[in-house]
């Protein structure tokens, strides 16, 4: 039995998505949203998709769609998240879900009430390179946790060019909520909700932070910090670091090349690690949930998790003052 899918919207990410639908054994994509209505028709024969919808409402009134994958510009996350639990499918919203922890706690009430799913799409989070460092991690591999160091960064303009909409604080841009997002998750699984956070930003031309780092305490003794850009060169890495040694990861995020080093002293072990799908992999999770054969990997704990922290990374960075983030 599998999970019918919806796309709602165009999106480039949604070609990550299809790919891993592919790849699944229990989720398949049979429509597409588009408010051109030409241009979802165009989408799904490209794709080979079923249906094609001229508006998104049209697709969420589809009685052949159990489930919407959301896409759309952060600013959107949480209205057309709402409007899917309201037409009974459940959602699988793309990171981040939002800046504010109350709407992700209303969207899950919601959720809750209507017996649907509801998960904040982190794909990193379902590889088994992730999987490993948490495990080596909680098996003592480096010993106690004591620092949590994250980066992820790229020149946005020159890829994507001025006009993406991840420069627009209209629609929630900035480099904290577009890769910004993947440090917190990972410092987040890896040490724990943090406690305090301190943050500095460097605000672009449209509005939006074009460059943000911070520190987080965590619980214990560990500590945390990384930093994100739009205007940086290409870089993401996660290094872990423990009392008796450190784990260290070139590609933590996208997982082209997966791999893991294990550092002591002076001798690296290289910890293989399968390549696998991230996208198959989430798009599996969430339909065996929804079919009722698994647990849901990322739910509202995390989501809120991630963005109570989220919020008070940018209220630090506002103010210039640590701020103590809610429990």
């Amino acid at each position: 039995m599998s999970v019918r899918w919806g796309l709602l919207s165009t999106a480039r990410i949604n070609r990550l998505v299809l790919a891993g639908a592919r790849a699944t054994g229990n989720a398949e994509v049979v429509a597409v949203a588009s408010r051109d209505a030409g241009r979802a028709e165009a989408y799904a024969r490209e794709h080979g998709i079923g249906r094609a919808h001229g508006s998104y409402e049209a697709l969420l009134a589809d009685p052949e769609v159990d489930a919407v994958y959301v896409p759309l510009p952060n600013a959107l996350h949480v209205e057309w998240t709402l409007r899917a639990l309201a037409a009974g499918k459940h959602v699988l919203c793309e990171k981040p879900f939002s800046r504010r922890a109350r709407e992700i706690e209303e969207a899950f009430d919601v959720a809750e009430q209507e017996g649907l799913v509801l998960s904040e799409g982190f794909m990193f989070r379902h590889h088994p390179q992730t999987r490993t460092i948490a495990r080596l991690v909680s098996e003592g591999a480096i010993g106690p946790l004591r620092v949590l160091r994250a980066q992820f960064s790229f020149g946005l303009a020159g890829v994507h060019g001025p006009d993406d909409a991840r420069f627009d604080p209209e629609l929630d841009g900035g480099s904290l909520m577009d890769v910004g997002c993947y440090c917190v998750n990972a410092i987040r699984l890896l040490g724990g909700e943090p406690e305090r956070v301190h943050a500095e930003q460097v605000v672009g031309p449209s509005g939006v932070d074009v460059c943000f780092t911070a520190a987080l305490r965590l619980p214990g003794e560990t500590l945390a910090h990384f930093d994100c850009g739009f205007v940086l060169p290409f870089r993401d890495e996660l290094e872990v670091v423990g009392e008796e040694g450190s784990l260290f990861v070139d590609d933590p995020w996208h997982i082209h090349m997966p791999g893991i080093e294990l550092r002591r002293d002076d001798e690296t072990e290289t910890i293989p690690i399968a390549p696998a799908d991230s996208y198959a992999l989430e798009l599996e999770n969430v339909s065996d949930a929804i079919l009722g054969r698994a647990e849901l990997l990322l739910g509202r704990a995390d989501a809120v998790g991630q963005a109570a922290a989220i919020e008070a990374l940018y209220h630090a960075a506002e103010t210039r003052l640590p701020v103590e983030v809610p429990s």
